[in-house]
């Protein structure tokens, strides 16, 4: 149809104008165009830019104010977007920031290699991307930026060699390369390349916990060189500890343990140096006289057990360290009676003397230092314990517990006299029961007030959304985690710098402080925002920018806390849950070029009135996907409809305001269902909107399954159901957010979070804990039918929650196994008896839960390239070495050494996939057994968990859902499928 001839005039006119108009947004901006298009091409490259950065629009980053962009002038100096939940990788387009001074990438979903064109940032001074997944190798071309001071690239995966071309940093002051794969030997000077024996301003090398090898070479320590930080731990090193280490004189903290390969003896000059606070060299095998360490009056902490030294008398300088806190020499063959000034040391927390031959007569006495915690003497030749005064003497014998600290002396003649029902006679655990972990107090008059889901109570008892995280102490100066004041002064010198620089800090609240498997101190973190509920993305960024680039230094009186980093939580703003914002600009060009805006607008809509008043049509009604939706009531009492216990029915208006219209910015998540979407209910519950498309459409009768199910079962390691929706031909599910992602996302470093053997074994506790509620305390009981770790999600405080309800069906009362038409469940994760017999029983979901135990120590999918990951491990297997010789299946993020309770673990997955399902154990018994390998593994089950194994009908109240890959379809499995691999 033909247009008349004043539409085409206004078209015209219309067009003249918007090129008019862009023309002058072009020439109003304050930004440098090289820098803007640089800023796009950077956010083209993360996958969720558009959620996360929803301000960045416009071609103004200065004047606008783009989160995490800071300029000077109209050139952008520091990007810092810790924290921003960001996906995806690095452009090169980064080498464009030809002024950019600081760039802060810390904890976030990229991954990767570093761009060499970053070497190309001649003004860059600090560049920091702790806690991403970037690897690859480390790029050498970062070795020609001639100011850059600050870098951290720890916690990463990166690979290869460290490149010689760091040695060119002669402005260098901090180098953290800990927690990644790094492999090769320490570049030194050779006359050809450079090396980090170049790097005498530098204060800090941290190397540890990567796969570094070879000798640690001489030449990299000169008596010119600043270092007051050399962690060396956890690596491969051999050979011996050179001399000319003792060269660094400024050095504050050493640690060379856990290399298992370093030999020879430990330099007699080692007490030169006199400024050290810190001495690792525990679990090598060092030779020759136990090191002398007298005129180290510094010495907060000394390890030096599981070595190879000499057998020796006791040392002098045992009594003279009167800063000393912790002394751990088990394992060293020392000779002769403890001297009693040892317990009156004025800092002494800890003495782990365990494994040697100390004799005779232990006293102790009662003027003993009141900060002793522990004196560790199992399995010595202690014959007799004595006190001052007999009175005091009987006493002792009636009630030890009259000393203020744990005394153990299992394996001593001592305790073969008689004397075994003494406390100090029995198990570690009786003799030493764990101390309650600290956590912070909420004081409140009164009751404590009720916080939305995804809230949490402060320690002046307000709710609010606080930014988490978790503090790593590489090198800790106490060890005695029952003393709560280290941690009060903690909270209180971090409140202080925070609000020293203007932040809206209310206050400060630690927990659950335990040492890790690199002998790290590790301590949740949660910062609390002042007078508003949530932090602003600036807020964060600058938070962020002070833990990750140490611009603070915890300290406290008499405290130095030593090196550490943070490891942050993606933050959830407010912001990302609406539309994006224009910001206001403060001159009149832009006034008068947004009213020019406006004029365009008014004309756009005076060209639609013209241009398709003629042309107007009827609106089409939206049609039922589904004929028996239509028929589906919700008020009637039909077979049908489904019995609802607490689930809201929800209106589809209702669900589209509440994400935005089901914007891009809410898309959380994409499976064979459908799409995932954020969305905020109008009480501050956040909650994940799981949403059907025409043509990927559950069942109807899978459909109610998940609703009836959920909405009947409460179970805080069960995900729950806050509601549903068919209205308008829609189909969905509203479930509770749960931000951290997936078990699947964080054993393939999808999500950032990182499970260490403690955690795993937390995770799958709580996952038997939700199954075994299904199988033994629902009504009738339910089995799953598709457990799988992309279906066990984890919560802020890494609970583990079971998820997706879809495929699961209630068992007959009799508890006799149900026939089904059509097996459903995961290929990997299916149990093949259920396959070969069509018969569902409990022992279904235990087989799954089996190979799920196996994914959990592997990081490896079940079904991989031909291969299965049940033939693998009973292949691989062989009882008579350690761990089973299962060393080369393993995840490498796991230590080996920090794995107790891993044969029994592993007992355990495989006696949940026998192939017969009468041979498998049932869930309580699992339960019951992880409980048991997690007290081996010094972890207290119940600490997580308000339920022992036996109770699993614990309620909560509802907490937020999340996930990106949870929702993973898993449909039917035809019968001409292959259940095993041969």
């Amino acid at each position: 149809m033909g247009h008349s001839p004043t539409s085409w005039s206004i078209i015209h006119m219309l067009v003249f104008l918007i090129i008019v108009l862009g023309h002058a947004l072009v020439i109003s901006a304050d930004t440098d165009p090289q820098d803007t298009s640089a800023l796009n091409g950077i956010a083209a490259s993360w996958d969720n830019a558009k959620s996360k950065l929803s301000e960045w629009v416009g071609n103004d980053p200065c004047g606008e104010k783009w989160s995490g962009v800071y300029c000077t002038q109209n050139r952008v100096t520091s990007i810092r977007l810790s924290s921003f939940g960001l996906s995806g990788s690095l452009s090169g387009d980064i080498q464009s920031l030809s002024e950019l001074q600081y760039l802060d990438l810390s904890y976030n979903n990229l991954s990767g290699p570093l761009p060499p064109n970053i070497g190309s940032l001649n003004n860059l001074e600090s560049l920091s991307v702790v806690g991403c997944q970037f690897s690859g190798d480390i790029p050498k071309e970062l070795g020609q930026l001639p100011k850059l001071r600050f870098l951290s690239l720890n916690n990463n995966r990166f690979t290869g060699s460290i490149p010689p071309s760091i040695g060119n940093l002669s402005n260098m002051y901090w180098l953290d390369l800990g927690e990644n794969h790094l492999t090769g030997s320490l570049p030194v000077s050779d006359g050809t390349n450079t090396g980090l024996d170049n790097l005498t301003n530098a204060l800090h090398f941290h190397f540890g916990v990567n796969q570094l090898s070879g000798t640690i070479p001489s030449q990299l320590f000169k008596s010119n060189m600043k270092l007051i930080h050399l962690l060396l731990d956890n690596n491969n090193f051999t050979g011996s500890i050179p001399p000319t280490l003792t060269l660094l004189t400024k050095l504050e903290v050493l640690r060379l343990d856990r290399n298992y390969q370093l030999t020879g003896p430990v330099p007699a000059s080692i007490n030169n140096l006199t400024k050290l606070q810190e001495l690792h060299l525990e679990n090598n095998k060092l030779t020759g006289p136990l090191p002398d360490l007298t005129g180290m009056d510094s010495l907060y902490v000394v390890s030096m057990g599981n070595n190879n030294f000499s057998s020796s008398n006791v040392p002098t300088w045992f009594t003279a360290l009167s800063a000393l806190t912790s002394l751990h020499l088990d394992n060293l063959h020392i000779i002769g009676e403890l001297p009693q000034p040892l317990f009156k040391l004025p800092a002494i927390q800890t003495l782990d003397l365990k494994g040697n031959n100390f004799n005779g007569t232990l006293t102790i006495g009662s003027d003993y230092s009141s900060t002793l915690s522990l004196i560790d003497l199992q399995d010595n030749q202690i014959t007799t314990l004595a006190v001052s005064g007999a009175q005091y003497s009987k006493k002792l014998m009636q009630d030890p517990s009259i000393y203020q600290f744990f005394t153990k002396l299992v394996g001593n003649p001592i305790c073969d006299q008689g004397n075994n029902e003494a406390p100090y006679c029995k198990s570690s655990e009786q003799a030493n029961p764990a101390a309650k972990p600290y956590s912070t107090e909420s004081i409140c008059p009164g009751l404590p007030p009720t916080c939305l889901s995804d809230q949490y109570l402060s320690p002046n008892c307000t709710c609010a959304v606080p930014y988490m995280g978790t503090l790593h102490f590489r090198s800790p100066p106490f060890s005695d985690l029952s003393n709560d004041t280290f941690f009060v002064l903690l909270e209180e010198n971090m409140k202080e710098a925070f609000l020293g620089k203007q932040l809206p800090v209310e206050s400060i609240a630690l927990d659950n402080p335990a040492f890790g498997p690199s002998n790290n101190l590790d301590i949740n973190l949660r910062v609390f925002p002042s007078g508003k509920i949530r932090f602003s993305k600036e807020d964060i960024s600058y938070i962020g920018f002070m833990l990750n680039n140490q611009t603070y230094k915890p300290h406290a009186p008499g405290i130095n806390y030593g090196p550490y980093y943070f490891i942050g939580q993606s933050y959830p703003f407010a912001e990302t849950l609406s539309a994006p914002r224009q910001t206001k600009k403060n001159n009149s060009l832009i006034i008068g070029v947004s009213a020019g805006g406006a004029f365009v607008v008014a004309s756009l809509l005076v060209f639609t009135v013209l241009f398709f008043r003629r042309n107007k049509r009827p609106k089409l009604q939206p049609q039922p996907r589904s004929p028996s939706y239509t028929s589906w009531d919700i008020k009637s009492t039909s077979i049908s409809t489904p019995h609802l216990q607490g689930a809201r029915v929800f209106t589809f208006d209702e669900l589209k305001k509440i994400t935005n219209s089901f914007s891009d910015a809410n898309d959380i998540g994409t499976g064979g269902y459908g799409k995932v979407y954020r969305g905020l209910l109008p009480n501050g519950h956040l909650v994940a909107v799981k949403r059907s498309e025409q043509g990927s459409l559950q069942g109807n009768l899978e459909f109610r399954t998940e609703i009836e199910l959920l909405s009947r079962v409460h179970h805080k390691n069960l995900v729950s159901l806050v509601g549903f929706c068919f209205d308008q031909g829609e189909q969905m599910l509203v479930y509770e957010y749960v931000p951290n992602g997936t078990l699947k996302d964080s054993l393939t470093g999808k999500s950032g979070v990182r499970l260490d053997w403690k955690r795993r074994l937390r995770a799958v506790l709580g996952a038997a804990k939700g199954i075994a509620y299904l199988h033994e305390l629902a009504d009738p009981p339910i089995v799953h039918r598709d457990i799988k770790s992309s279906n066990i999600l984890l919560d802020g405080n890494l609970h583990t929650k079971v998820s997706d309800f879809g495929l699961s069906k209630p068992l007959n009362q009799d508890g006799r196994g149900q026939v089904t038409t059509q097996v459903k469940g995961t290929m990997g994760y299916l149990d093949p008896e259920y396959y070969m017999t069509q018969q569902l029983t409990e022992k279904s979901d235990v087989y799954s839960f089996g190979v799920l135990l196996l994914e959990v120590i592997t990081a490896r999918k079940p079904l991989e390239r031909g291969r299965y990951i049940v033939r693998e491990m009973k292949g691989a297997m062989d009882r008579t070495k350690d761990l089973y010789g299962l060393h080369e299946l393993l995840d490498p993020m796991l230590a080996p050494t920090s794995l107790a309770g891993f044969e029994l673990y592993v007992d355990l997955a495989l006696k949940c996939v026998e192939e017969a399902g009468m041979d498998r154990p049932s869930m309580s018994e699992v339960v019951a057994e992880i409980e048991k390998i997690m007290k081996m593994a010094g972890v207290n089950p119940k600490v997580d968990s308000a339920s022992n194994s036996m109770s699993y009908n614990s309620r909560t109240p509802r907490h937020p859902y999340s996930g990106e890959s949870q929702f993973d379809y898993s449909g039917g499995i035809p019968s001409s499928s292959r259940v095993e691999p041969k």
